[in-house]
């Protein structure tokens, strides 16, 4: 093959990447929504799907709120409004035909706030027990370990119950309660004790039996490195994706990376989610900060090495709660956010999608990221990831709105974020005895390539409309 690009214009930024598989965030979505939806999603080019906690939660014929799928009853059956143990099962089943592997979202740090209908702290409640006992053939058959008679948890394995209120001190954040304030007590906060631990690995094990391949470690910003060290032993890890969710406000110059993110990239290997690369292309996108940012973030300390990174332009948390709206991109910002995070090289992609959780409307009026998971565009740009991972990126040409980059020797992506139309010549030499042809991977309207005439001497011609952007293979 003909390489697409003169040397002369490129500059290696980073050694290959590793192979990296896209996840598909299938947030809030019925166990048996994703079994039936397997094959569009191998057809849209994923090769992971990460779906919500797969644990006992509190669920209701008339439904229930997504956050209530984060507080945990029990960890013995798979019982939520989402399913329960056999749907999981028949789902991991259809998805490993499909070549998609599993990822768990796991929830360690508390369990269920009921202060509004009990004292105690045994889990799960007195109810739930006599449930287990009522229908003991139904729950035996969705049980993944344990003795059902009995609780999970007694007070003997929570800490002192105080809310947190200073965000930026480590201690009280790892061993405070999450609360919503005023009377609130909050979600009661898991010790680091032997019991805890001994249950949690039971429960990581009994999933990875199942056929879990990923574990997304939810809150992990409130849970101490001990707790996640003990947690992720050889047992655990073997064969295993495991990350972490730390929030942070930015990259190494932030006090909540400091505090939070750099003590756990260092005392453990576990991967974590890009907050610091994040932040970062929000500002580019939505701040109007200069291409010149992503050229390579990492060596700035705002984004996660290659290895470590979880990338994505919206988590769970930004749609759906207050606190975070202000970080929500305009489709066209979160369109090119995406082009960015699929063609750079490093991290693994994590794309989201939910069933109207937010109740925010795209441009269309429609949910605007139910069906953004198998967006035309889209599933274009995970295609191009997929074919370009493990080649190296190289800047061919950057502005303050305008970043043009290479993929090994014949792959290009160029984003034009800038509010006017760019025109720019490709360094690409062609002769009449040995063309090379461009297929246009991504599409979007008004883009257009004009490849030069035979025997020319110039390169093709790509023209990008205001906010817009093109991924090329050779």
């Amino acid at each position: 093959m003909t390489s697409l690009f003169n040397t002369e214009y490129a500059s290696t930024l980073s050694a290959p990447s590793v192979a990296t598989n896209v996840i598909l965030h299938a947030f809030d979505w019925p166990y048996s929504k994703v079994t039936e939806s397997a094959k569009a999603i191998a057809d849209s080019g994923y090769k992971a799907i990460l779906v919500s906690p797969p644990l006992k939660s509190f669920h209701s014929k008339d439904g229930t709120q997504w956050w209530q799928r984060y507080q945990p009853q029990d960890y013995r059956v798979i019982d939520n409004q989402l399913g329960n143990t056999n749907d999981f099962r028949k789902m991991a089943e259809t998805l490993n035909l499909h070549d998609i592997d599993i990822y768990a979202d796991i929830v360690f740090n508390h369990m269920a706030n009921e202060s509004h209908e009990r004292n105690d702290l045994n889990y799960p409640n007195s109810n739930i027990i006599s449930q287990y006992k009522d229908k003991r053939e139904y729950f035996d058959s969705i049980k993944l370990f344990g003795d059902l008679s009995q609780p999970l948890f007694t007070k003997d394995d929570f800490l002192s119950a105080f809310p947190i209120k200073d965000w930026k001190d480590p201690w009280q954040v790892q061993h405070g309660r999450i609360s919503s304030g005023g009377s609130d007590p909050g979600l009661p906060t898991l010790k680091n004790n032997k019991n805890v631990v001994k249950k949690q690995k039971l429960y990581l094990k009994a999933l990875k039996k199942i056929g879990v391949k990923g574990f997304r470690i939810d809150a992990a910003k409130h849970m101490t490195l001990d707790h996640i060290q003990e947690l992720c032993d050889e047992d655990i890890t073997e064969g295993m994706h495991i990350f972490g969710e730390i929030i942070t406000d930015g990259g190494a110059t932030k006090e909540e990376y400091e505090l939070f993110l750099q003590p756990y990239l260092e005392k453990t290997t576990l991967g974590a989610y890009d907050f610091p690369l994040f932040h970062t292309v929000l500002d580019v996108f939505n701040k109007n900060a200069s291409m010149a940012s992503l050229i390579n973030p990492y060596s700035l300390g705002s984004a996660l090495e290659n290895q470590r990174a979880i990338t994505f332009a919206i988590t769970h948390d930004i749609p759906n709660n207050d606190v975070f709206l202000d970080q929500v991109m305009s489709e066209e910002n979160e369109r090119l956010a995406y082009c960015y995070i699929l063609g750079r090289d490093g991290g693994v992609p994590l794309v989201y999608t939910d069933l109207d959780t937010s109740g925010i409307k795209s441009s269309r009026d429609k949910p605007r990221w139910c069906d953004a998971w198998n967006d035309p565009i889209l599933a274009n740009m995970i295609h191009f990831h997929n074919i370009m991972h493990c080649q190296p990126m190289a800047i061919i040409e950057q502005t303050q709105d305008l970043l043009v980059f290479s993929r090994g020797e014949h792959g290009v992506v160029a984003i034009n974020k800038g509010k006017k139309a760019v025109s720019y010549e490709l360094p690409i030499k062609y002769s009449q005895q040995n063309r090379t042809e461009i297929n246009e991977i991504i599409n979007m309207e008004g883009v257009k390539l004009l490849p030069p005439s035979l025997g020319s001497e110039t390169g093709a011609i790509l023209q990008l409309p205001a906010q817009s952007c093109a991924m090329l293979v050779s």
